[in-house]
């Protein structure tokens, strides 16, 4: 789930002031008005700025698994998740005290380019998020990794990436990204050839 948002632009109007003169007739007689001209005053006011939003960009659309050493009787790929970045731009004030935000990501099934049998990622894929920046120098911590999920498990489904770690008021006007290592564990008789899958990112506010 992606937020957008559009920011408005505040206008300074300046204002001149234009002197009229008026002369007097001399001998007395009655006043009359000199030369007059006009001058059409415009401005095109832009629209208020928003209170901010919450929103989610991922560095790519793409990664790639390579393959690692065997273990056991299993064969092992890696890769790692191009880097997620959460930016809150709201203001604390204007966020429920009560409030949260977090990251899931969710795999479809790897999928063979020439009909090999599906591999399910449920059984066979994992990852270990790890926070990239945006927690501050000190060491106290806004926001924090998901758990691990081994490959094997059957535990990836909706897995947790990212979170703030109290209220999202605390995390307002930052901006938070992680990444994550990527494992990917099939038996030795896998058959062979391209596989492709698809990682769904949603960052949700509850």
């Amino acid at each position: 789930m992606s937020f957008t948002s559009r920011r408005g632009l505040s206008a300074r109007i300046g204002v001149a002031a234009l002197g009229v003169g008026i002369l007097a007739a001399a001998g007395g007689g009655s006043a009359f008005a000199a030369d007059e001209d006009s001058i059409d005053v415009q401005v095109e006011i832009a629209p208020a700025a928003e209170p901010g939003v919450l929103a989610l960009t991922v560095a790519d659309d793409a990664t790639t698994l390579t393959e690692g050493e065997a273990s056991g009787t299993d064969r092992t790929f890696a890769g790692t998740l191009p880097t997620v970045t959460v930016t809150d731009t709201r203001l604390a004030e204007n966020i429920d005290p009560e409030s949260f935000w977090y990251v899931m990501g969710a795999i479809s099934d790897f999928t063979g380019s020439a009909g090999q049998p599906a591999i399910s990622s449920a059984d066979s894929f994992g990852w270990y998020p790890d926070i990239v920046s945006g927690n501050p120098a000190d060491g106290s911590q806004v926001v924090a990794p998901g758990d691990d999920v081994d490959p094997g498990t059957g535990g990836f489904v909706d897995a947790e990436l990212l979170a703030n770690v109290d209220s999202a008021a605390d995390a307002a006007g930052g901006s938070y990204s992680a990444t994550a290592g990527l494992l990917l564990k099939t038996p030795a008789t896998v058959a062979p050839g391209a596989y492709s899958a698809t990682i769904t990112l949603t960052l949700l506010e509850g």
